[in-house]
């Protein structure tokens, strides 16, 4: 690797994970294209390894002041683009329905467009505890129905579903608050 690389401020172990987690799509893509205990399990076991850098690549962000342009701008967009590919890949399958995965990824674009024009307007939407809580819900939730499988007397299927639902609410809920903030900000500025 060259001097320049090395150095460069954007190649911490944070956004080193983040990319992991964008380069994870194709190889869960292509698992959910067959059916079947072994590629479910393997697409699961991709997935929730992916998912799991979302929370490893913050924790290691903050605690080693390592927070980059580039990481606040990838995290969000990497976590977007892996709960919707799963989420696309899924419904064909029969494992999760097409409105809730519209519902999901409708949330995600207009809160993403919200961002943008809370932005330009010189504010600034921060994440909160339920946007946290609506990614881990959301990973959890296709995990188990992307393992699809019964194992161990357990349903996955069935508690993907459950747990689905928990995080379509809180997806919901989350995004109204984003534009009730953003609604705030904007009624100070008047």
């Amino acid at each position: 690797m060259s001097a320049g690389l090395r150095q460069h401020p954007d190649w911490t172990l944070p956004n080193i994970l983040t990319g992991v987690r964008v380069l994870a799509i194709p190889l869960v893509v292509v698992l959910l294209c067959f059916e079947g205990r072994l590629p479910s399990l393997l697409a699961a076991l991709c997935f929730s390894l992916a998912g799991a850098t979302d929370f490893l690549d913050g924790f290691i962000a903050r605690r080693q002041q390592l927070v980059s342009r580039f990481g606040k701008f990838m995290d969000p967009l990497a976590d977007k683009l892996l709960v919707s590919a799963a989420l696309i890949m899924l419904i064909p399958l029969d494992r999760v329905p097409a409105w809730i995965a519209f519902v999901i990824i409708g949330r995600e674009l207009a809160v993403t467009g919200l961002r943008g024009l809370a932005a330009a307007e010189g504010h600034i939407l921060a994440p909160d505890r339920w946007g946290k809580a609506k990614t881990f819900l959301q990973i959890v939730a296709l995990t188990a129905l992307i393992l699809h499988y019964p194992y161990q007397g357990v349903d996955f299927h069935q508690v993907g579903r459950v747990l689905l639902w928990v995080a379509l609410a809180i997806t919901v809920a989350s995004g109204v608050g984003y534009f009730h903030a953003f609604l705030l900000q904007t009624s100070e500025d008047s």
